[in-house]
């Protein structure tokens, strides 16, 4: 075995043979060092851990309601409504009880979770103290194994319940929500209760879209037209099995939430079944609104002292001046590497065909048949004009596409206008007026603000517009912000105190780059505030928001625990699909671990190319995305050792399986975005026409980040070892590859493929 070789003969050891010597980076990681670093100390560089996950649930516009408490206790509510809770703000208060400090609050809490309490940690908690009671922003990264959600709910907690406040806590995915309202907060709830006086209260809050709407299983409103099923009987008759098993649940939920649906339905039948925020009849003029599931939890929300819910519907609080979420002072963003695109999605807007024929149809039923008309004609136009123009970035509209857009706002004017305000009328008929008159308003506003746009001079516009034809669907034509910095620090870190963390936040081991598109200034030093009696500093309206950034490292020891290998020897990528090569290198790789392999590819075209070759040249499995549902697929890698699994985007972000069964993950390239995304190259103009570097702020920023998340995928328990093999050579080559790999955990590096061979095969040996 080569010297200074990871020796993994034994599975929980990583020492090397008696014959050999520690290589450097060994040698400098058993040195004693500080768990807790600022961002941009002089001291080595943080370690990191990449975790993260996709895939927001935070549909659902301008209205909201909440998910039941979850907590163990129960009140009994409506009939065939039973609200679950952990109680009322009021409920179980000993006023003779002077809350615990944070230290105690926090030494509490994790012996209740049977944990053991870690530096990294406190020093979060800490922090997040600090940021309270300063009112700065803060900025944490927190590698895998810190126990970060335990790090900022414990004092978010205290804070709510000395203050009489309500803390948000955001989140970017639906397992991370799980996660806190099913297990986190209620074992919190009930371990913090004696120290605080009494038992602290949580909700979860969603979009009112993900609430079964009773007003429309009840019947008051009229369906949903359906493109698919008007000429597919097959289609019809299945989606009417799907309405009915909604309709035969809804008699047995207690919450009415989506999420709680065993198996779920698909988007077309829940449409029937549900509204938007803009869609709803009212509470005070539903017929059963007193028993509404989404106001119902909305109140509960309103109650409660932490309240989760999802970048989406912070994103939507932060664009309505209308509230959506509870009056609150403070909001901790998880996930938070993942804010940006999730806000610019909801300040987004889309135009196609199909939606304002769908839209022309939902009007004819409550104004005059020619009024209707004029708008389903103006559909068809868009369709025309959209279908004879290449998909990309617009910046000088064609006259055809102008004149559609202006016969699309006028057409949806005059429905507007016949829609009339809310009138004196009957359940039905107020029904069928709300659903139509939302999504027309919406596309109403949506050309407006298209044609507004194509007014501006090109490089002064604040929107990005692009014609979009993907997946198969028809074109559509899409707006959306250049930047949401401005939005967010006027809307979010203007308002109140935010806490923002997750592993993936110092790229190119600066918190500069994504603060920059969170609207923050470069980093700075915290100022502690003098003279006044809250310790927040005086509002000032020319003064930029204060926040700090910290690394609090991981407990995981990266460079004895993990391998970084680059196949510097291989052919750049090309754009013809995999390389012989790669498909080649990935084979030997595949073969050493003896499967246990993640691949993580770039297009799902890469990933069922490499599928398909590989089932013919190995003897272990091979599972791709899209054979079956992703979490059925994980469950299946999961549970046998030998099986590989390849996949694209939600698989960078979303896998968790510790243990042997993932000890190897591949990557087939450098996660740049496509040179034809219309939003990345807009903003990489931008910024290269200010003077700023716009390849490294967007597109290196955009791979840097994934990189991470993938990378984070390999080591999810401190026992876990194993490689990451990256197979594009640039990682080396390039000048941006230092940027990219300062981004990464610490492993131990090399580009020699025979060490990493042996380093799987003897991790295979081991694993048995």
């Amino acid at each position: 075995m080569p010297a200074s070789v990871p020796n993994w003969s034994v599975p929980d050891v990583f020492e090397p043979d008696g014959t050999e010597e520690l290589p450097p980076e060994l040698t400098r990681s058993s040195e004693p060092t500080s768990d807790t670093r600022t961002a941009g100390s002089a001291d080595e560089p943080p370690r990191r851990d990449l975790t993260s996950g996709s895939g927001a649930d935070g549909t659902g516009p301008t209205s909201s309601g909440a998910e039941r408490q979850a907590g163990k206790g129960s009140g009994t509510g409506k009939s065939g409504g039973t609200t679950k809770g952990t109680g009322t703000a009021a409920a179980g208060i000993r006023t003779d009880v002077e809350p615990a400090d944070l230290s105690t609050l926090l030494s509490v809490a994790v012996a209740a979770v049977g944990g053991s309490e870690r530096d990294g940690q406190t020093a979060m908690a800490e922090a997040v103290g600090n940021a309270i009671e300063s009112g700065e922003h803060l900025a944490v990264q927190a590698g895998t194994g810190t126990g970060k959600s335990l790090a900022y709910l414990v004092p978010a907690i205290r804070h709510a319940v000395t203050a009489h406040t309500t803390v948000v806590v955001s989140t970017a995915t639906i397992a991370l929500q799980r996660q806190l309202v099913d297990r986190d907060l209620p074992r919190l709830a009930d371990a913090l209760a004696d120290s605080l006086g009494r038992r602290p209260t949580f909700a979860i809050l969603k979009g009112r879209r993900n609430y079964l709407c009773l007003n429309r299983i009840h019947g008051n409103a009229p369906d949903e037209p359906d493109e698919g099923a008007l000429f597919d009987a097959f289609a019809a008759s299945s989606l009417e099995r799907e309405v009915r098993r909604v309709h035969d649940w809804a008699s047995d939920t207690e919450t009415g939430d989506r999420d709680e649906l065993v198996p779920g339905v698909s988007e077309r039948a829940w449409r029937q079944v549900s509204v938007t925020g803009n869609e709803c009849l009212g509470a005070h003029r539903c017929p059963v609104g007193s028993d509404c599931f989404a106001e119902q939890a909305r109140n509960e929300a309103g109650r409660a002292d932490i309240v989760v819910t999802n970048h989406a519907l912070l994103a939507i609080d932060a664009l309505d001046d209308r509230p959506v979420l509870p009056e609150h002072d403070m909001v901790v963003v998880d996930e938070a590497h993942d804010l940006v695109d999730r806000v610019t999605t909801a300040a987004g807007g889309e135009l196609s065909g199909n939606a304002i024929k769908q839209a022309a149809r939902k009007c004819g039923r409550a104004v005059e048949e020619e009024i209707a008309d004029r708008l389903n004609e103006a559909g068809e136009g868009l369709e025309f004009v959209l279908g004879e123009l290449e998909p990309g970035r617009v910046g000088e509209p064609s006259h055809q596409l102008s004149a559609a857009l202006s016969g699309i706002r006028d057409a949806a004017s005059a429905c507007v206008n016949a829609l009339g305000p809310e009138q004196r009328e009957d359940v039905e008929s107020g029904s069928a007026r709300k659903l139509a008159l939302a999504p027309t308003q919406e596309i109403q506003d949506t050309a407006i603000r298209l044609l507004d746009g194509f007014e501006e001079p090109e490089q002064d516009r604040r929107d990005v517009i692009w014609i979009s034809a993907e997946n198969n669907r028809p074109p559509s034509l899409q707006v959306a912000p250049l930047g949401v910095g401005g939005l967010l620090r006027e809307r979010l870190f203007g308002q109140r105190t935010t806490v923002l963390t997750s592993a993936t936040l110092a790229l190119g081991g600066s918190f500069d780059t994504l603060a920059s598109q969170w609207g923050l200034p470069p980093q700075r030093e915290a100022k502690p505030a003098t003279d006044t009696a809250t310790a927040q500093e005086p509002p000032s309206d020319d003064s930029e928001p204060s926040w700090v950034g910290l690394d609090v490292g991981s407990p995981f020891d990266y460079p004895r625990s993990g391998i970084l290998y680059v196949a510097r020897h291989l052919p750049k990528p090309g754009r013809d699909g995999l390389p012989d090569a790669y498909l080649d290198e990935l084979t030997e790789l595949v073969t050493a671990a003896g499967g246990r392999t993640l691949g993580l590819f770039s297009s799902m075209r890469a990933a069922r190319q490499a599928s398909e070759q590989l089932r013919e040249r190995l003897s272990t499995p091979v599972l791709c995305q899209g054979e079956d549902s992703t979490s059925q697929l994980v469950g299946s890698f999961a549970e046998d050792p030998a099986t590989s699994l390849f996949g694209t985007l939600s698989l960078w972000q979303g896998v968790d399986v510790p243990g042997q069964s993932l000890q190897l993950v591949v990557m087939d390239r450098i996660p740049f975005p496509r040179p034809d995304d219309p939003l990345a190259s807009a903003r990489q103009q931008a910024i290269s026409a200010r003077g700023g570097n716009g390849f490294i702020t967007v597109a290196g920023t955009h791979a840097a980040l994934l990189l991470a998340q993938g990378a984070g995928r390999l080591l999810r328990s401190a026992a876990d070892r194993g490689v990451i093999a990256i197979l594009d050579p640039r990682l080396s080559t390039a000048r941006y590859g230092g940027f990219l790999r300062a981004s990464l955990p610490p492993f131990w590096n090399t580009e020699n493929p025979e060490v990493v061979r042996g380093a799987l095969r003897r991790l295979d040996e081991a694993a048995g």
